[in-house]
């Protein structure tokens, strides 16, 4: 359910964008407002739900008829296939905490789906156009390498302590606490790997970020307020179409 959510707000997102005559985009450009966020997160810290509010604390504070502050989080993989017009059954193959190197290059070699290298470019392409877009929050997928060179993008990261995050996963995925921590370390994991691999990045690495938040010190509301006020204060330059 909470992906069919998100497919239908990309969708109304994409749709503002690219309304007839181009609409929406001159929308966005008569208000100069035009931003992008990304979000590197530790699984279990919360970002989802702080990215959430962030949306609805920047619409709240935007022009009434801009295009939509929209989340691209688990729906960031539908709208690369769709794209790329490549099928569902390739999302497997471009999450953070896929397989092993091993399987993962084992698969290629038999034509189970396309290079690693490949998806991620596609995967790229796709984060660089909904930057382009603006009023986007970007979560994972490396969106704060990518869009790095972008002087109106946001970078921030969501921490968490371990305990903190293995009971949230606890609570959400409804797993015991053996459980809970197997998945926190496959993913974090998985995610380090795949910026390791693809963008020689090290994630926890503060230089990439603007801002860095705890959500064991701050909860999720003061978060997006406290990131909503960074982006709107100027510390980001809005994007202007010419």
């Amino acid at each position: 359910m909470q992906t069919h959510i998100g497919l239908e707000r990309a969708l109304s997102f994409v749709n503002c964008h690219l309304g007839p005559a181009g609409k929406g985009l001159i929308r966005a450009a008569e208000s100069e407002q035009r931003r992008v966020v990304t979000i590197s997160r530790q699984k279990g810290s919360g970002a989802h739900a702080v990215a959430e509010k962030l949306a609805a604390y920047l619409q709240a504070r935007s022009p009434k008829d801009a295009c939509p502050w929209t989340v691209f989080d688990r729906n960031l993989v539908e709208k690369m296939l769709q794209e790329h017009n490549l099928p569902q059954r390739i999302g497997q193959f471009i999450a953070e905490d896929r397989m092993s190197e091993i399987t993962d290059t084992l698969d290629e070699l038999l034509g189970l789906h396309p290079p690693s290298w490949t998806l991620v470019r596609q995967m790229t392409e796709t984060i660089l156009h909904l930057a382009e877009m603006g009023n986007v929050i970007l979560v994972g997928r490396g969106a704060s390498v990518v869009t790095s060179k972008l002087d109106y993008a946001f970078h921030m990261r969501v921490v968490s302590a371990l305990e903190k995050r293995i009971a949230r996963v606890q609570e959400m995925e409804k797993l015991g606490r053996k459980e809970a921590l197997a998945v926190i370390r496959r993913e974090d994991r998985g995610r380090e790997r795949y910026l390791r691999k693809y963008f020689e990045t090290d994630p926890d690495d503060p230089q990439l970020y603007h801002l860095m938040i705890n959500t064991d010190l701050v909860s999720y509301e003061e978060a997006a307020r406290i990131i909503g006020e960074a982006v709107m204060s100027g510390i980001v330059r809005p994007h202007r179409t010419t």
